[in-house]
């Protein structure tokens, strides 16, 4: 039993913080590099350096690129246990055509939902995705993997842990638990203000390791707190409290219905064949619409339902570049006619609280200095956790060296893996990137498997050099992966030059930031981390006589 509330406080905020801590620390690092997603992908994909475009025509570029989708291969085979007989050899009637872009996308994503025939579950759709160049429509590679939106994106929700939703479910279960680590955290911490300025980095590691634990913790609580809630906000009725498509499947459906008929969107196809209006003149109409609401009048998704039936209509909805609420606006135009059915109503206080949380977690809105403040928001939170980390081992390697117990050097060697690794993790996937040919087939898998090996080699060479920690000293891999980190840095960047010709000068030069700020970060990354690693070997050089010269506990 433990003799205070604050004690009590204290030992849930250092066991919750090491169990999890683990988790957090994707979601935090990889959340801070989401923020440039889009400029990760153009560093990426060579193909794609261009600038941002609007939504190009329907007639010219959208309708003959949806018309040539189809589901692929590993699609299909996926969907076959769930039909009733054989799979047609080409799927036509289509529930949805949509295309989706933001100000900071030159590429355009396009979405192809289609019936299937003798599905077990009638309601089950088949999808298809593809992205093009919205300037002529030419269908870019698949096997060209975005790594920021493909992959460290969906690294910081769900670790890329799609079997059950269950890297949802361990990503959303830690942030309810980092929730309580952070009230904790303030209970224990009574002197929270004067934490704010308090950082000593000549006094004894341990001293300087915990004020920047207390510093970025402080610093960073209100952004670290919202984001953590307005996550769990987000996807608590999509995955972790899907009630309209499970326990309340047939209320949903009455639902959908009744929603249907009042708004005048059909929930249903007709069965009766139908052709399609000028698509682009319900464009032109939408944005007339805005601009007479003094609304910017960017198109940011694009949606036709039911094609080619009677009951099919076309919504076009806002870009949020000018707000930080995530608001649509969309407007809905019966598709064969064009007539105008629907201009969705302003949304009721409740409402616009909902469309604000998630668009400032979301930041689809256009403002640089902001996004900047959530890069360092998010890799605040990845110092907060790796100094827990580095300050639980250090307070506890020498006791357990005496003991003989080898649970500070588990942790040290999980903490390695988890913050030097990771970041190897995500370097090795971009040195990968510029090192596999254009044209390999299955690329993208190529290059999820260098991050993952990548990860593996920091975990097995974490735990090999692991061994001074169980004597009481410390771990020589944080300053051989540090100097591993700088090293790759610098290769990504000599490798974007010499596969591309776009080095440093030619980008800051021609002011094209996106793969410019990349090459920079890396730069940057590669100077820290040499940093850290010099000033660890001199630890290491200061601390070895006086260890060696220790007597030996008995």
């Amino acid at each position: 039993m433990l003799n205070s509330f604050r004690q009590s406080m204290a030992w849930l905020h250092t066991w919750f913080g090491l169990v999890l801590g683990f988790v957090l620390m994707a979601a935090f690092f990889f959340g801070a590099l989401s923020v440039f997603d889009r400029e990760i992908d153009r560093w990426s994909n060579p193909a794609t350096r261009f600038e941002p475009q609007p939504m190009p025509s329907y007639d010219k570029v959208l309708r003959p690129a949806f018309e040539r989708m189809q589901p692929t291969k590993d699609a299909v085979d996926a969907m076959r246990p769930r039909v009733n007989g054989d799979m047609p050899q080409r799927f036509d009637t289509v529930v949805s055509w949509s295309a989706y872009t933001t100000h900071r996308d030159p590429v355009l994503a396009l979405y192809a939902g289609y019936e299937v025939p003798n599905a077990k579950d009638p309601e089950e759709t088949i999808w298809a995705y593809g992205t093009i160049d919205p300037r002529d429509g030419r269908v870019l590679s698949n096997d060209q993997l975005k790594i920021g939106s493909e992959f460290f994106y969906p690294m910081h929700y769900s670790l890329t842990l799609d079997w059950k939703n269950l890297g949802f479910w361990i990503v959303g279960f830690s942030a309810l638990v980092m929730l309580a680590a952070l009230v904790s955290g303030v209970v224990m911490h009574r002197k929270i203000f004067r934490e704010f300025f308090t950082f000593r980095p000549d006094k004894a590691r341990l001293r300087s390791v915990l004020d920047l634990h207390n510093l970025t913790g402080v610093v960073a609580l209100p952004f670290h707190f919202f984001f953590a809630f307005t996550g769990l906000v987000i996807f608590a009725g999509t995955y972790y409290f899907p009630v309209g498509h499970t326990q309340l499947h047939d209320l949903h459906e009455l639902h959908a219905q009744i929603e249907a008929n009042e708004t005048g969107l059909p929930h249903e196809r007709a069965g009766v064949a139908a052709g399609l209006a000028s698509v682009d003149g319900m464009v032109a109409e939408t944005q007339r619409r805005w601009q007479a609401k003094d609304k910017a009048g960017d198109v940011g998704f694009l949606v036709l339902q039911h094609v080619g039936d009677a009951n099919g209509y076309v919504s076009v909805y806002r870009a949020g570049t000018d707000r930080i609420a995530l608001v649509g606006d969309g407007i809905h135009f019966k598709a064969s006619t064009g007539e105008l059915i629907r201009e969705d109503p302003p949304a009721s206080a409740v409402g616009r609280v909902s469309e604000f949380l998630t668009g400032l977690h979301l930041q689809h809105f256009r403002h640089w200095l902001l996004r900047w403040l959530y890069v360092l928001g998010g890799l605040a939170g990845a110092v907060c956790i790796a100094t827990g980390f580095v300050f639980f081992v250090e307070k506890r390697k020498r006791q357990h060296a005496q003991q003989g117990s080898q649970g500070a050097r588990i942790v040290d060697a999980l903490a390695v893996t988890t913050v030097t690794g990771m970041v190897l993790a995500a370097l090795g996937i971009l040195v990968a990137n510029r090192l596999l040919p254009e044209t390999l087939p299955g690329r993208g898998d190529f290059e999820r498997y260098a991050f993952w090996g990548t990860w593996a080699l920091a975990f097995v060479h974490a735990g090999l050099r692991s061994a001074p920690v169980a004597q009481g000293r410390a771990n020589p891999a944080w300053r051989e992966q540090c100097w591993a980190i700088a090293m790759l840095a610098v290769i990504a960047i000599a490798l974007n030059w010499i596969t591309t010709g776009d080095h440093l000068l030619k980008t800051l030069s021609a002011g094209y930031w996106p793969v410019a700020g990349v090459d920079l970060f890396l730069l940057f990354g590669a100077t820290v981390a040499a940093m850290m690693a010099r000033k660890l070997t001199k630890n290491a050089a200061i601390a070895q006589p006086r260890i060696d010269t220790e007597p030996a506990h008995v």
